[in-house]
């Protein structure tokens, strides 16, 4: 039986990629990485071990997101709201957090794909040995400019907003800006995927089956196509993002008009 399933598995997966290679893939997608200490409950086990598994399903998703040449990655990593645990699991986030970071810097996905890493958020709040990893994938990887990863670590939605508004605040009070020159261009100027080509989604995927952005990319995601996933993100597959690329194909984009 374990056989035939498998087979049956590999032959819906290799249909649903051709399916979906013959349509529009999304040049940027963002992802809600939810669900790694649900699925450590669920499985017995620490919750360390979910936090684990949820980075190393990150590994397989950069492969499959080369696969699909998909440009643009988004993942929300750690909210600044998770900053305020204080208790052993945010110390071994951190711990984990800056392994990943390290290994990254060495990947040859990233030289290969010519791709620009940059974390988004309240990075000044991280540990300094993080925000040191991040110094030098953003040096190493500056002139970049064929892909893009964004890491989104001590972020918030709404702080985004925050820290948009006190840039251009500072630009009124120096008189390098007016008023009566506010515009939607000059907001997505000042937030933190202002280094983006293409700063709003074209899908935003949150596994875990919660269904909410919990404030992620408020001002990015208004037109973005919202695809929400039962499965926990450790156990986030190929067939999964595929199935999310489908959902995306399926739906007719208006973006606003």
């Amino acid at each position: 039986m374990v056989f035939q399933l498998s087979g049956l598995y590999k032959i819906y997966g290799n249909r649903l990629e051709n399916e979906i290679r013959n349509g529009d893939i999304p040049n940027h997608v963002a992802l809600i990485l939810d669900g790694n200490r649900r699925w450590a409950k669920r499985h017995l086990t620490i919750p360390e071990t979910g936090h684990w598994k949820g980075a190393d399903a990150v590994e397989n998703l950069l492969d499959w997101c080369e696969e699909f040449d998909i440009k643009i990655i988004t993942l929300y990593a750690l909210s600044a709201e998770n900053l305020d645990r204080n208790d052993k699991e945010l110390d071994y986030l951190y711990d984990l957090i800056h392994k990943r970071l390290e290994k990254l810097y060495s990947d040859s996905r990233i030289h290969r794909n010519k791709m620009r890493v940059k974390a988004i958020g309240r990075i000044e709040l991280l540990p300094e040995r993080i925000k040191e990893v991040l110094r030098k994938l953003d040096d190493a990887t500056k002139n970049y400019d064929n892909h893009f990863l964004n890491i989104a670590l001590a972020y918030g939605g709404q702080y985004e907003l925050v820290d948009a508004v006190k840039k251009i605040g500072e630009k009124i009070k120096d008189g390098t800006l007016n008023i009566s020159d506010i515009n939607k261009n000059e907001i997505e100027s000042n937030l933190y995927t202002s280094h983006l080509p293409q700063s709003s989604p074209d899908m935003i995927l949150r596994t875990s089956g919660e269904k909410r952005l919990s404030g992620f990319l408020i001002w990015q995601s208004a037109y973005s196509e919202l695809v929400f996933m039962d499965i926990f993100w450790p156990e986030f597959r190929k067939i999964d993002l595929m199935r999310a690329i489908r959902t995306f194909q399926e739906r007719k984009r208006r973006l606003g008009k």
